[in-house]
This record gives C-alpha cells, sequence and structure tokens, in this order.
C-alpha cells in the first residue's frame, strides 16, 4: 500500500517495511606507534548481510526529536565503544518518492548533523545521567532513481530495484567512537537530530530546500529497526523502545505524555532500533546490570504490531 502524502511534507512515514538486513562492522583504526585495542560485540541489533532498506522511523513524519532504546550489554567489555546506527534516506535528488519521480545521480549525498546519546538507567527504566554524548555530521546518501517500470510497476511503481526486489528507502549505517568513555552493563542509547519542523532545534521552513519539489533531504531521513538482537538483550522487554515526540499517535499510549524522551512500552515489537555496540578492556567496575535475564518471549510476542494499522506504516 503506497502513501499519499501533502507534497509539502515529503517525508516518511515511521515504519518502511524493506525485509530483514545487516551490517558489516565498523573498523577501528590503529595507529602505527600504538596499535588499537580489539573490540568486541556487545550489543547487536543491525542484521547481517545488510539489506536494501529496513523498517524505519521518520522524524519529520511523527514529529520526533529523539528515538532509541535501552541496551542490556553481553561479555565485559566496556571501553572506549563504537556505537553503529543503522539508518533509512528516503530522500531523492530531484523528484519524490511520494510523487514517483524520484531522481538521483549515483553516489549523491547530503550533509546533516546527529546526535547520539547515552544515559544511564534508572529503577524505574526512566532515563538516568547522560554518561556521553557527540555530535558528527555525516554525509548522507539519497535513495536510488526510480526503476523505469521493468521491474517495479503497479503499487511499486516509483521504488527502486535492488536486484531483488522494490524497495523505496535506502539503508546505510552511521558510527559514532566514544572514547575514553567506559560503559556500565544496562545504557539507553538516543538518536536525535532536527529537521524542517521538528527535533530539539527545528531547523525551519525558510530553507531553499523546503519549497522544492524534492523537499529538505533531512525531512526523508530515518532511523533504522531491526527484530531482535544477536548479541545483548534489549529491555525493559523487547516490544519496547524510547522516544521524544510532540505527536501522541506516535506512542504506543500518548496518554502517558509527549514532548520528553521517555520508555514507549507494549508496541514495537519486532521493531527494536537498529544500533550495534562495541567496546574494548573490562568493566572497570561498573556494577552488573540490574535487570533479571527476561525469559524467552517477551510480552505480546508473537502478535502483529500495531502500527500495521495506523496511517504512517508504509510498504516500500
Amino acid at each position: 500500500m503506497k502513501l499519499s502524502l501533502s507534497p509539502r511534507a515529503r517525508v516518511t512515514a515511521i515504519v518502511a517495511i524493506a525485509g530483514l538486513c545487516a551490517c558489516m562492522v565498523l573498523g577501528i583504526a590503529a595507529s602505527s606507534a600504538h596499535p588499537a585495542p580489539s573490540q568486541t560485540t556487545v550489543y547487536d541489533n543491525i542484521p547481517s548481510p545488510q539489506p536494501s532498506n529496513v523498517p524505519s522511523v521518520g522524524f519529520e513524519a511523527t514529529s520526533t526529536s529523539e528515538f532509541g532504546g535501552q541496551l542490556q550489554l553481553a561479555g565485559t567489555q566496556r571501553k572506549d565503544p563504537t556505537v553503529t546506527v543503522l539508518m533509512s534516506s528516503w530522500a531523492c535528488k530531484s523528484g519524490s518518492w511520494s510523487k514517483d519521480d524520484c531522481v538521483t545521480n549515483p553516489g549523491s549525498t547530503f550533509n546533516h548533523p546527529v546526535t547520539l546519546n547515552v544515559y544511564g538507567v534508572n529503577d524505574d527504566d526512566s532515563p538516568g545521567a547522560l554518561i556521553a554524548t557527540q555530535t558528527k555530521t555525516f554525509a548522507m546518501p539519497y535513495r536510488p532513481t526510480m526503476d523505469d517500470g521493468t521491474n517495479c510497476s503497479g503499487d511499486k511503481a516509483g521504488e527502486w530495484w535492488d536486484g531483488q526486489s522494490c524497495v523505496n528507502g535506502k539503508a546505510f549505517t552511521i558510527a559514532f567512537k566514544l572514547d575514553g568513555v567506559t560503559l556500565p552493563d544496562d545504557v539507553i542509547v538516543g538518536v536525535a537530530y532536527n529537521t524542517s519542523n521538528h527535533g530539539y532545534a527545528p531547523i525551519g521552513t525558510g530553507t531553499a530546500c523546503f519549497g522544492t519539489p524534492q523537499g529538505c533531504p533531512y525531512d526523508s531521513l530515518n532511523v533504522g529497526t531491526a527484530p531482535a538482537p544477536t548479541v545483548g538483550q534489549a529491555l525493559p522487554t523487547a516490544d519496547d523502545a524510547y522516544l521524544n515526540s510532540t505527536w501522541s499517535g506516535a506512542y504506543c499510549d500518548g496518554s502517558l505524555g509527549t514532548g520528553s524522551f521517555r520508555l514507549d512500552a507494549g508496541c514495537w515489537t519486532g521493531y527494536e532500533p537498529a544500533v550495534q555496540v562495541e567496546a574494548s578492556g573490562g568493566r572497570g567496575g561498573n556494577p552488573p546490570s540490574h535487570h533479571h535475564p527476561q525469559p524467552p518471549f517477551g510480552k505480546g510476542h508473537g502478535h502483529p504490531s500495531p502500527f500495521a494499522w495506523l496511517p504512517w506504516f508504509a510498504h516500500p
């Protein structure tokens, strides 16, 4: 089912299904004099091999400022972590995915800053003290040009052909190296960035790109999700995420409040933030997790996500 959104919005829906995914583990550079210690994966919800696209959360579409999850790290390595996030770009160099006229020169990118926040975890599973924050500007890829109709037609018209299937967005990774940071066993990781109308410091609608047919590319930038980690554990349960949105409809239960980064429990089954954490060294004296191990299935496991019935759930 294709979405028909306002030409002015030109944003992607919160969840854009594109199959299962993966990611290449980011290598850590080593100096010639002092090789960096090898890193071990202590949390991994970026499936392998990396897919063409993944289900994703669109910040402009859902009035979101920050999205993330609580991670229980495996093993004992906690120092100098590298956090990799799987993103999804629906931006076109010209035209729009929603108008079925997307055109992109191969290799085209746009620059946009993204902030990674790492918090401790309070006893009630709310975000605790900020452990680390880092903002980096990344070269984000535009999604490829639409298929000419040879492979993608009918309700797939306007999508791009990855060699096996028709998809709308393009999955890619960004990474943050947190040197000098030692993580506890449980952390809450949040990804934040600004769009035209949303984010902690909205960019505004007075930009040159806002009035163009393709709109501003960062309005079509999403954070990827994946079903369940293969290393580590999603907490408090596999049905939960953390979200800051000003729109109550973006939450499992919007009546609990909007506009703050908080636990959003119960409806994220199969759509955990697609994040990987690698680290070296030991715990450095950090206390063990305050959580007991989860049973094999979290609450609601196996039931269809309620997102399937909401207007911002799209199948690319």
